[in-house]
């Protein structure tokens, strides 16, 4: 069989279309696949397979193959809030948990120092080790994890200056994500050096603010939403947080801390608003005892998935 005849009898094999390019040099032939998206076990599948087809050729007395991968495109989204208090964190965690139940691969970055709650929230307390110099995140939930609470111990303040805490903060940004296409951030509240320089290193696709309705958490994501237009980062949209609250005795309903405010800003301020959740005590039982509610069914995992949708499109209109 002439070498063309050969090489183009790789074509059969039934990974060919991974094959990016072939050589035969004698009855020795070289090939070159592409491996994007595949771990480990799936790759040295793969090396196998490619092997035993070719060989199985008459003609071929071996089979070299290299596998190639092209980096995997990934998504950061920063979640911030002016203030602490707001729900931010809580709204990371189910909204990553709802992405990931959507089938995309997700991914969360802890980076809030004054308070890292996502471990809590997850009902973890394992740590990441470390691999080639990166952090390996954790996966929990099916959503991987890194967060500045699992490098010190439970209880420790973090009395980091802000280069310190920067430096930290991208270990977490640039560890070892592998396949993970949206890795959301939770910021530290405020609009600092810290969340600057994060955002500057990190360079969001987007961003959500999260707001409860009184004015003061208004004023304070206003600032917020003026930290991403200073840094050229779009917001995706404003969510309202603890937006109602109805009493679980007598049914009656009352806005705490007001209704309707962050829509109101989010349409003064020219941003989308992608939804409002209201006051819940079972929300913060659950979120205490490591359960997400997005991880279960019910009204709760509803409310998270259509946040998780409008985020989704909004996210493809800033990509167009």
């Amino acid at each position: 069989m002439a070498a063309d005849e050969l090489l183009n009898s790789l074509d059969d094999l039934p990974d060919a279309d991974r094959i990016r390019s072939r050589k035969l040099v004698g009855d020795i032939v070289t090939i070159v696949a592409d491996a994007s998206g595949l771990n480990d076990p799936e790759r040295s599948a793969l090396e196998k397979r490619l092997k035993d087809g070719a060989v199985s050729l008459p003609g071929i007395r071996e089979a070299r193959v290299a596998l190639t991968a092209s980096k995997p495109g990934r998504t950061y989204i920063a979640i911030g809030s002016g203030k602490g208090g707001v729900g931010k964190s809580t709204l990371t965690t189910n909204l990553a948990i709802s992405l990931a139940r959507m089938g995309r691969k997700v991914g969360i970055v802890d980076a809030d120092i004054y308070g890292p709650s996502q471990p809590t929230l997850l009902g973890t307390n394992e740590k990441p080790h470390a691999e080639n110099d990166k952090l390996v995140p954790i996966e929990v939930q099916g959503v991987k994890l890194l967060s500045v609470g699992q490098l010190v111990p439970p209880g420790q303040a973090l009395a980091w200056r802000g280069p310190m805490a920067s430096g930290a903060l991208n270990q977490l940004v640039e560890g070892d994500w592998g396949d993970t296409e949206i890795i959301l951030i939770d910021l530290p509240p405020g609009t600092g050096d810290v969340q600057l320089s994060l955002v500057q290193k990190s360079r969001p696709a987007g961003a959500v603010i999260v707001s409860t309705p009184q004015d003061l958490s208004l004023i304070d994501a206003t600032r917020a939403i003026d930290l991403f237009g200073k840094t050229s980062v779009p917001v995706l949209g404003v969510i309202e947080n603890m937006a109602g609250y109805q009493c679980p005795h007598c049914g009656e309903s009352s806005d705490p801390f007001g209704h309707g405010g962050a829509e109101t800003s989010a349409a003064k301020l020219g941003v989308p608003f992608l939804g409002r959740l209201p006051l819940s005590p079972s929300l913060r039982e659950a979120s205490d005892a490591g359960r997400p509610p997005a991880a279960e069914h019910g009204p709760a995992a509803d409310a998270f998935a259509a946040l998780a949708r409008r985020l989704l499109e909004e996210l493809e209109k800033v990509a167009t």
